[in-house]
């Protein structure tokens, strides 16, 4: 099943001799459970794309459709409310409020959205990102890899449709890059979760079952891997 139709995606900025075209009639599907990576070199639009997939900018013009909604169409409260209900968000710097301790992190788009934690699922994720013994800790007494663990439990936390990752282990050293990309990959597979990774990172794209490569705002290349290591 679809979980994502981008069609002729395109992005301008600026106007006369400071325009900039950073996505050019941008197509593609991704399947629901799909792990997709998205490379390219910078300036590429590759960061322009997953920002416009997260609901954080708005494409000149195209569709983009994720569980069957237009999020292009969405206006500014609709799409906030779309954005933290169905899209999980991982960055490279982990975004995480630093006065507020690990649980607290993880829920709080969902109090944010005036719900009440699911309480069951909070505590499957801490355990399963090696959190347990966190829980109460704040941002400062954790490590960049737990952090970033932080970041993935508080993005899986609503069940959203995609989960889109922007650099997430460029702040990281090998082993807990290593970590990341294996957490990731283990609620793909286990969950079905859709990921889709922005990433200048090689062992990265080697882990995923595509690799999407743009270049000037365009797809270049678009590649299934049959066997993928984890």
């Amino acid at each position: 099943m679809k979980i994502l139709e981008i069609k002729n995606l395109c992005k301008v900025y600026g106007n006369g001799e400071t325009k900039v075209n950073a996505l050019k009639n941008v197509s593609f599907d991704v399947e629901q459970g799909e792990f997709v990576a998205i490379v390219g070199p910078s300036g590429s639009g590759k960061s322009t794309l997953l920002h416009i997939l997260g609901g954080v900018d708005v494409p000149t013009s195209g569709v983009v459709n994720i569980s069957g909604t237009d999020i292009s169409k969405l206006d500014e409260t609709k799409l906030a409310i779309f954005r933290r209900r169905q899209i999980g968000l991982i960055y490279q710097f982990y975004n995480l409020i630093p006065i507020l301790n690990v649980e607290e992190n993880m829920t709080l788009p969902i109090l944010l959205d005036g719900k009440k934690p699911d309480k069951k699922l909070l505590k499957d994720l801490m355990e399963k990102l090696g959190l347990k013994e966190r829980a109460k800790h704040l941002p400062n007494q954790l490590s960049g890899g737990q952090q970033q663990r932080v970041s993935i439990g508080r993005a899986l936390m609503n069940h959203p449709a995609i989960l889109l990752a922007d650099e997430p282990t460029g702040n990281l050293d090998t082993e807990n890059s290593k970590e990341i990309i294996s957490l990731l990959r283990k609620f793909n597979r286990e969950n079905k979760q859709t990921v889709i990774i922005i990433t200048h990172d090689e062992r990265i794209a080697l882990s995923a079952d595509r690799v999407i490569t743009i270049e000037d705002g365009q797809i270049t290349k678009d590649s299934k891997r049959e066997e993928v290591s984890a």
